[in-house]
């Protein structure tokens, strides 16, 4: 019987169509959104086909980590899904371990980059489950320079600039937070640190051919960072010194919303109409040899 349980962590999307506004409603703290906001949500989705591939992709990426955890060390782990905004939310995902029998819970976010407001929330969430079922805790806080990962953006860089124009620069992004959320953060300067070393690996220089760009704000009265990756391209545009621009969601790690419709829809119109050629790297989805090394960082936090 497995001893440890691993819950992957991940945002979580709607299920079907008729699930957007529960979902959009837990995003919001139980506030249910305007009809007009909601419209233009479920308008977003209609645009990449009415839902996400978010939830497939996810679970992939679970079964590719549990997968390599099977290998090395068969029948010791269960992995299971934990979502922030969708069921199975973290806290369902900790009380089936807890129901399974194993007494030390492992917490893997599927994103990169820490930042207290998005994967402290789940690690607060999953440590705060875990207490209650009396198990012990321990998570992965971020993985922004795992070698095998910035291997990985530096192959889709070097491939979305062989098929890119000679003058093409690359414009790093992330999901964008408020700033109150990132005073005395880590967040944007791991960001940084990830970029930097995919540039540097591929010696590009800065601002005349990479910088970083924010995406996907949310609609609140509070200032988030910037500059959003449309106004990067304006100013790219409007300089006359690219031909091209290629965007490397290397705060993502998978296709999703943010990815699909802000980038592969929004973003490439926005450029376009600017007179400059698109593209985007691939991202992670379920590469093997990663998502191995997320497993290796996993099993490392607990003792043999």
């Amino acid at each position: 019987m497995a001893d440890v349980g691993l819950v992957v962590m991940a945002y979580g999307t709607p299920a079907r169509p008729a699930d957007i506004e529960s979902y959009y409603t837990h995003i919001r703290r139980g506030r249910p959104p305007t009809p007009e906001r909601l419209a233009e949500l479920t308008a977003r989705y209609d645009a990449i086909g009415g839902t996400s591939p978010l939830a497939e992709r996810t679970e992939a990426q679970r079964a590719a980590i549990a997968g390599s955890l099977g290998q090395t060390e068969p029948g010791r782990w269960q992995v299971v899904l934990g979502q922030k905004h969708a069921a199975p939310f973290i806290e369902d995902a900790v009380a089936g371990l807890a129901e399974s029998g194993v007494r030390h819970v492992v917490g893997l976010v599927l994103a990169p980059h820490f930042s207290r407001a998005s994967v402290g929330e789940y690690q607060s969430r999953l440590r705060a489950a875990a207490g209650a079922h009396g198990l012990a805790a321990s998570a992965i806080d971020s993985w922004h320079l795992e070698p095998s990962y910035l291997a990985f953006l530096v192959g889709a860089t070097r491939e979305g600039l062989a098929a890119s124009p000679d003058r093409t620069k690359v414009l790093f992004t992330a999901h964008s937070l408020p700033e109150r959320a990132l005073l005395a953060d880590p967040y944007v300067g791991q960001l940084r640190a990830s970029a930097q070393a995919v540039a540097g690996t591929l010696g590009l220089h800065p601002w005349a051919q990479w910088s970083i760009g924010w995406q996907s704000a949310g609609r609140t009265a509070d200032p988030w960072r910037g500059p959003d990756v449309l106004e990067v391209i304006d100013d790219l545009a409007a300089t006359g010194r690219a031909d091209g621009v290629l965007v490397c969601p290397h705060g993502f790690v998978s296709d999703h919303l943010e990815v699909v419709y802000d980038l592969d829809i929004e973003a490439r119109a926005r450029a376009e109409a600017r007179g400059l050629a698109f593209r985007r790297t691939r991202v992670l989805n379920d590469d093997r040899t990663v998502l191995a090394a997320l497993a290796d960082r996993v099993r490392s936090l607990v003792p043999a």
